[in-house]
């Protein structure tokens, strides 16, 4: 492959750079307080989750609808920032609220802080790979997006390492402000990635920097129901959510298990974040790039697939700890392959598409699969299924997964370059 159809253009280096810290910020504000957030699943057990997914799909139905309110009325330097400000608000809330931890209730205050954790993942990625798709066309997301990425994964990488450092000397309520902090730094990011694009606009859009989206608020649910594109969308999100609540599931069981303390579990947590995130820079940079670039994001899209299905296969076989090797390699692959291939297929569509109708796939849609999903693994465990039968079973999901996404991006590519307002 010539390095050509990989280099970075000169005008393009200062984009991916400040892209790369953006990201960089985004998720190690997330991947902080990740363990503190897991670890209160795996004290509950699997069999709780149901409860808190639940809750979480609710609160993401409710922010929804202010979120699209908002992308309808206001241009992206506004309802970008405002998004992160009204999540480091949220954060920095619950330092008190921890300080008040033997009042509230350390099972209640667990609760909410593990549903205001899961939604502001939901957002704060959503809304920047939506801005990502805004930035740049197509051709460009192929070679850039798994760069990009890569600034997320060293994020996700420093994000549990400070969490090991710091979760003894400052405790939960310093990790809050820590976060907060690396959000307000990728608001700034924001800024200046929206000051570059007014000086380089994407081609045939020159004036998207001041575009107000209008349309309704639902805008994004009816898309996602009416549009064959986006309900394959949908539903490939639904079978990688399958595999991944699984296996989250599993893992979570299985630290509760062998950790009896919140310190051990954290810890636990931490390190399985540390060497996911470790092989998901390595899938981004070696993988991910090459193949978007020579094949389009169809070919990573089955690869992850078929990644997924292997490793099912081998827990199935093996059990136990293998959980832990399955949770790496899947959660790598889902965020250093998937995840680049399925947010480029976002600069095929109009921008209305790329905020509203991704942010519902990539919130209300996920979380509804939560709900669903670790339902029907505890209608499956009562009916006698083990975990073998029901990795097995998930095996199922992932296949499918590598054929819908194999779909979804034909169809994309054949649009060709779709009006972009």
């Amino acid at each position: 492959m010539s390095s050509h159809r990989l280099a970075i253009q000169r005008h393009e280096w200062f984009a991916v750079a400040v892209a790369f810290v953006y990201f960089f910020c985004v998720l190690a504000a997330y991947y902080v307080l990740r363990p503190v957030r897991d670890q209160l699943s795996a004290a509950v057990g699997s069999t709780g989750l149901p409860v808190f997914y639940l809750a979480t799909f609710i609160a993401t139905l409710v922010l929804a609808p202010p979120f699209g309110a908002m992308v309808a009325r206001f241009p992206r330097r506004v309802f970008v920032p405002a998004t992160y400000l009204f999540f480091m608000l949220g954060t920095v809330a619950f330092i008190p609220l921890f300080q008040l931890q033997d009042a509230i209730g350390a099972r209640l205050l667990g609760s909410v802080f593990f549903v205001w954790i899961s939604v502001f993942n939901l957002f704060v990625v959503a809304v920047f790979w939506s801005f990502m798709a805004d930035l740049f066309d197509a051709e460009q997301a192929h070679r850039l997006f798994p760069l990009v990425a890569l600034g997320g994964a060293i994020g996700a990488i420093v994000g549990p390492l400070l969490t090991k450092a710091l979760n003894e000397r400052v405790g939960v309520s310093g990790l809050l402000l820590v976060s907060a902090l690396l959000l307000g730094m990728g608001v700034a990011c924001m800024f200046a990635l929206s000051n570059w694009s007014q000086r380089h606009p994407v081609r045939g859009d020159e004036r998207r920097e001041q575009r107000i989206i209008g349309g309704s608020f639902l805008a994004g649910a009816i898309e996602t129901l009416k549009s064959p594109v986006m309900r394959r969308m949908a539903l490939l999100m639904l079978l990688g959510d399958a595999v991944g609540t699984v296996i989250y599931a599993f893992l979570a069981d299985y630290n509760g298990a062998v950790n009896a303390t919140r310190e051990a579990r954290i810890e636990f947590q931490a390190n399985i974040d540390l060497a996911t995130n470790v092989l998901q820079m390595l899938l981004q940079v070696g993988v991910a790039r090459v193949l978007m670039v020579r094949f389009g994001p169809g070919v990573p899209l089955v690869l992850d697939g078929l990644v997924k299905a292997l490793m099912l296969t081998l827990f199935a076989i093996f059990g136990g700890v293998w959980i832990a090797a399955a949770m790496v390699v899947t959660r790598a692959s889902a965020y250093g392959i998937f995840k680049p291939a399925s947010d480029s297929l976002y600069t095929r569509v109009e921008a209305e598409t790329r905020y509203k109708t991704k942010n519902f796939i990539d919130t209300s849609v996920w979380r509804f699969g939560d709900v669903t999903i670790i339902s029907a693994l505890n209608g499956l465990r009562a009916l006698g299924a083990g975990m073998g039968l029901t990795a097995l079973i998930t095996v199922l999901a992932a296949l499918a997964s590598a054929r819908v996404g194999w779909t979804a991006a034909r169809l994309l590519e054949r649009r060709g370059a779709h009006p972009r307002e």
